[in-house]
């Protein structure tokens, strides 16, 4: 697998420009960075997952894993524009030819952003077959009703993969069957049965709440065929965990890094605080793990480009690599001590991003059910 070394260095000098007091004005509004997303996508790297025929670079999985690594490592927020990179993978594989020539190359020059992913309800959460949105087909259009939730990056999207039931569930129908994917183009939807509500949280995630009140959708965005639609969301998932996991091994890169520099620079009682078995030792196994995980991630990015079904090692990246992050963040705050707690330091923003990868894409708690199940064969837990 290539290291992308000129990209890595590229996406590096980039994020240079975009320092810790821009994200930290950014926060403090719970404010979007368009600024830095505008410069990833004229830079071409959100892109570079679509082929070259349709205005991208046409890379692997694993150069879309080195940019959000690079850009976590750099103390930047890979989570304002990721899903683009990975939400794409559903239109490219099961998008028809028009489809794809309608709004690849608009998406690879910017002139259109793919970042809302509406699966989530409140009612279901991770039980994607027992959501309750319907798009009820009538005539050339679908009429769809119904509520999504933790739709992040709605309010900066022009489209959204929208997963709605479209066959309602009888009687020995399988859960997940008569589900289906529409492309809702948000521009003309807002105000027209679409209405979007954000949700403060404790990071700066620009996450929301979305309703449908009898928004039409013409039918020829139907992705791929009717009622297939909970197989299409789940053939991009490997590779959404995977990128996460990515940025998840850059964000521990980052407090490991900031770690190591203050216990080497601060002094107390006439040493460096890092001379202190009980400082290096929990930033060296932070460190180890961290590695541990990175190995994950290049097994599971192996797997997938070769064409396997890296399930297994898909989730086990985004599991190692969220906890790797977050005991890199907890061993960087206990050795900055009070200065981990403050805003000039990005720590304790940084904490807070991270924390995050322990509950989304998916709970740690159902990776452990879907190993125990699909791979040491116990019996199902759910």
């Amino acid at each position: 697998m290539e290291a992308y070394t000129e990209i890595r260095e590229a996406v590096a000098k980039l994020c240079a420009g975009f320092p810790g007091p821009y994200w930290r004005a950014l926060d403090r509004e719970m404010a979007y960075p368009t600024e830095f997303v505008n410069a990833l996508t004229a830079s071409g790297y959100l892109s570079v997952l679509i082929p070259e025929e349709y205005g991208g670079s046409g890379l692997p999985l694993s150069a879309a894993a080195a940019i959000l690594e690079e850009v976590q490592r750099a103390g930047c927020n890979g989570g304002a524009c990721h899903a683009q990179m990975y939400t794409m993978g559903t239109l490219l594989r099961h998008g028809s030819e028009a489809q794809k020539a309608a709004y690849l190359p608009a998406i690879a020059e910017g002139r259109l952003r793919l970042q809302a992913f509406g699966v989530t309800e409140p009612t279901s959460g991770t039980d994607t077959g027992s959501l309750k949105t319907t798009a009820r087909r009538e005539g050339d259009q679908y009429v769809v009703n119904g509520q999504k939730i933790w739709t992040s990056r709605a309010e900066h999207s022009d489209l959204m993969l929208l997963l709605a039931r479209t066959t309602p569930r009888t009687d020995g129908m399988k859960r997940t069957d008569g589900l289906s994917v529409l492309l809702v183009d948000m521009r003309e939807a807002i105000g027209n049965g679409l209405t979007i509500r954000p949700i403060r949280t404790m990071m700066n995630h620009a996450t929301t709440e979305v309703f449908f009140d009898n928004l039409r959708v013409p039918a020829a965005n139907l992705i791929g065929e009717e009622g297939r639609g909970f197989r299409y969301i789940l053939s991009g998932m490997n590779a959404e965990r995977i990128l996460i996991a990515a940025e998840c091994v850059g964000d521990a890169k980052w407090f490991i890094d900031k770690a190591r520099a203050y216990a080497s620079d601060r002094s107390v009682f006439g040493r460096p605080i890092g001379a202190n078995q009980g400082v290096q030792f929990p930033i060296a196994k932070a460190y180890a793990n961290m590695r541990a995980a990175e190995l994950m991630v290049r097994e599971a990015l192996t797997l997938y480009e070769s064409g396997a079904n890296p399930g297994a090692e898909a989730n086990m990246a985004k599991m190692l690599a969220a906890d790797a992050s977050f005991e890199a963040a907890n061993a960087c705050i206990q050795t900055h001590g009070g200065f981990g707690f403050a805003e000039e330091y990005d720590i304790e923003r940084k904490f807070r991003e991270t924390r995050l990868y322990q509950v989304a894409p998916i709970s740690t708690n159902l990776i452990l059910a879907y190993l125990s199940e699909h791979v040491l064969g116990l019996p199902r837990s759910y």
